[in-house]
């Protein structure tokens, strides 16, 4: 039994049309069908499978209360340039990494409730000693 790829993050949240607002106008997904649970909620989609479930609760859980270990999430994306002049144009704060010896750069920015999420963008191979 293999495993074949992650297939979403769930957050509890006390926000959520600030979430959803977050969701899809800063990383660009859907707001997609959902369950017809007893609970309100929004399943948020990226390239047609829904990625990261938002659950609604009345306050938003602490990470010691909920004792979460969860440090990140990430999402791999195209477009380096535009992503970061569209976190400017929202203006949405953020830092970069390059994880050494990868040939990739990390944005991370925090979602309303305060969640970690990076979007890591390919860059030109490095070659040792150059």
């Amino acid at each position: 039994m293999p495993l074949r790829h992650l297939n979403h993050v769930n957050i509890r949240t006390g926000k959520l049309a600030e979430m959803q607002a977050f969701y899809s106008n800063v990383l660009g997904l859907v707001s997609g069908p959902r369950p017809g649970f007893s609970f309100g909620g929004a399943w948020m989609y990226c390239e047609g499978l829904p990625v990261v479930h938002l659950v609604q609760v009345d306050t938003t859980p602490s990470a010691a209360s909920a004792g979460l270990r969860l440090e990140h999430f990430a999402f791999a994306a195209n477009d380096m340039p535009g992503f970061l002049e569209h976190l400017g144009k929202l203006g949405v704060p953020y830092t970069t990494s390059d994880p050494p010896g990868f040939p990739i750069r990390q944005i991370h920015i925090y979602d309303p409730d305060g969640n970690h999420i990076h979007v890591d963008f390919e860059t030109a191979p490095t070659t040792p000693g150059t």
